[in-house]
């Protein structure tokens, strides 16, 4: 993998370890690629934290990776099927990807929870030393960005998005 892109995996974890959800450390680490600044990056990708909303269902930082495919190949024309689809399949690749990595890409199962969080539990968690040694999501955030900087590497040499404009 290219050094900068090696530099945008520490990026995303340093984002991690700021306070940062998940999913805005993976996508804040990759906005500038595509003409987003870091703020609107982080604003967009906000929700996504603890599993979306923190319900604890798809991991933060996969969600991330969802959201760079979109801005890397996803269309931009209602109706363009083979687009979408080119974009779908990246989605699943990727996310079959950290799956393997990881184990799963939901978030209760990653933090070895018996499910979702109930309605209602919407505080986040205090960031402090311990909370960072009882969780693996720092693992997950790094693990999401080099799936991610992959992708970008091999795009190089094997187009994922033949549909994209970029």
């Amino acid at each position: 993998m290219k050094k900068e892109l090696e530099k945008r995996v520490d990026q995303a974890v340093d984002n991690f370890m700021q306070g940062y959800g998940c999913c805005q450390s993976v996508v804040a680490a990759f906005a500038d690629l595509y003409g987003l600044d870091e703020t609107m990056a982080k604003r967009i990708a906000a929700g996504f934290g603890g599993g979306v909303g923190r319900m604890r269902m798809m991991c933060g930082a996969v969600s991330g990776i969802v959201m760079l495919v979109g801005l890397d190949c996803g269309q931009t024309e209602g109706n363009d099927r083979e687009g979408k689809s080119a974009c779908y399949k990246v989605v699943q690749e990727l996310l079959a990807q950290s799956k393997a990595d990881n184990g799963s890409i939901i978030c209760a199962e990653l933090l070895g929870l018996k499910g979702p969080v109930p309605p209602g539990q919407y505080v986040a968690s205090e960031r402090t030393a311990e909370y960072y040694k009882s969780r693996p999501c720092a693992d997950k955030v790094e693990s999401a960005a080099k799936i991610f900087a992959q992708y970008l590497d091999e795009k190089q040499t094997k187009p994922h998005c033949p549909a994209a404009d970029n």
